[in-house]
């Protein structure tokens, strides 16, 4: 019996041979939950559509809008899904996908008005007696096994995340070369893309709700925390530390994406809003400064110090591992708020009164001179009567924007207006009246 080696290497034959035996096991595998997970969320959905949506619109129990803002595109998602089922039944994933892919616009919609669907669904319950008994003898079927609407529902965003887990499997166990890879391939991409609209979904339904939240803790109308890109991040009690070395009081933050939220509680003793927080002061965080003053080492407690351009802050905590969390938190809104380069809110800036413009200026310039001509200097040390004359009207006249109001620009009209006003007030000559206005340009 000859041990010698043999040409060929059937030890390195083999062990790809197992390997590809071992993808094709987890293929199968993978294949096959996903065909019969297939069939029973068609099933579901089948339940939704013929049980509800076909008959709701038979009896006319509920109108086509409302019909429509709870359902949605249910309808449309069992036709394509019945065609999925067709191929996966058969083998094809790849060909299935690849035509359920184009259709995935459907479960966008869905996804889109699945908050407004819960929402519509809770207030017909609620004050709609006729969908209400006729939800609850849907749902005593045997065929739903004690499933309510509210349960199914949510079945195409959770089937969705469901492909993106079947899709991967079959992706990496299947042989670059097979066709079906690069089909599977741009499937698993395309329904990541559906996945991640969900999950983005979900994060601002739940911030808005966070929100919400704290905007029914504020008492007064003080603080308006529902703007768009406006993000929750974390609440709690710290100490501030006063500038002159008083006691320090304990005061509850609310930290945002963009803004921190100074507040106190209210009288315990008030009888509606004793659980509630009054704000005291809002700090943007654009141009903030994070700095630890103590609290690097593992000592008890720390100190932060926010810096703003009008105000500094003094934050402390005795619990090391919260003053850092808070620390972690303020410098990374922070940071990400610098790094935008934008801040959320611009109502402070586009409030501001516009700079008059190069030609507005020129307009005006006559009109208030930054000296007085050398002819109107004997007219006014020749007249100190009409010249005090003159003062009276333009310093009662306090809502004048001519003269109080230098940052708008004067218009025609205006200067039209307010010049037979001032000549009329002071009892000085016709000739003289241009002279005594200009000398009341120059006292202001």
């Amino acid at each position: 019996m000859s041990f010698a080696p043999s040409p060929s290497c059937p030890g390195g034959v083999r062990s790809i041979q197992e390997q590809r035996e071992r993808w094709e096991k987890k293929r199968s595998c993978a294949g096959r939950e996903m065909v019969q997970t297939e069939q029973q969320y068609c099933e579901q959905l089948e339940l939704v559509t013929t049980y509800f949506v076909e008959i709701l619109k038979a009896k006319g129990t509920l109108r086509q809008d409302i019909r429509e803002s709870i359902f949605s595109s249910i309808k449309s998602i069992h036709l394509v899904n019945q065609t999925l089922l067709a191929h996966l039944e058969q083998g094809n994933f790849g060909l299935g996908f690849e035509q359920f892919c184009p259709h995935l616009h459907h479960y966008n919609t869905y996804v889109d008005n699945i908050q407004t669907a819960h929402k519509v669904l809770q207030i017909q319950i609620k004050k709609n007696k006729g969908f209400r008994r006729f939800k609850k003898l849907q749902e005593s079927r045997p065929e739903f096994h004690q499933m309510k609407l509210e349960d199914l529902l949510p079945l195409p965003l959770q089937r969705i995340q469901q492909y993106k887990h079947f899709l991967r499997d079959l992706t990496e166990n299947t042989s670059p070369d097979n066709p079906e890879f690069e089909q599977l391939s741009r499937a698993m991409r395309a329904v990541s893309e559906v996945s991640q609209h969900i999950q983005d979904n979900a994060r601002s339904h739940e911030n808005h709700l966070q929100l919400r939240r704290v905007q029914k803790l504020l008492k007064g109308r003080k603080a308006r925390l529902l703007a768009p890109g406006r993000w929750y991040i974390r609440e709690g009690w710290l100490r501030t530390v006063p500038p002159k070395g008083k006691e320090t009081k304990p005061k509850m933050f609310f930290l945002f994406s963009d803004i921190l939220l100074l507040t106190k509680p209210c009288s315990s003793l008030h009888p509606t809003n004793s659980d509630k927080f009054t704000c005291q002061r809002c700090y943007p965080l654009k141009e903030c400064t994070v700095d630890k003053v103590f609290g690097h080492t593992k000592s008890q407690g720390g100190l932060i110090s926010l810096t703003f351009p009008k105000a500094k802050l003094l934050l402390m905590s005795s619990d090391q591992e919260d003053i850092n969390d808070w620390y972690r938190s303020l410098s990374l809104a922070v940071g990400q708020l610098k790094s935008k380069g934008t801040a959320v809110h611009r109502r402070d800036d586009l409030c501001r009164r516009p700079l008059r413009s190069y030609e507005e200026s020129e307009q005006t310039a006559p009109r208030t001179p930054l000296a007085p001509p050398p002819e109107h200097h004997n007219t006014t040390s020749t007249q100190p009567h009409s010249r005090k004359r003159n003062m009276e009207p333009l310093e009662g006249s306090r809502s004048s924007p001519v003269i109080f109001n230098s940052s708008q620009p004067l218009t025609p009209s205006e200067t039209s207006s307010s010049a037979p006003k001032r000549i009329k007030l002071s009892d000085a000559p016709k000739a003289g009246s241009q002279k005594s206005s200009g000398s009341s340009c120059v006292i202001l």
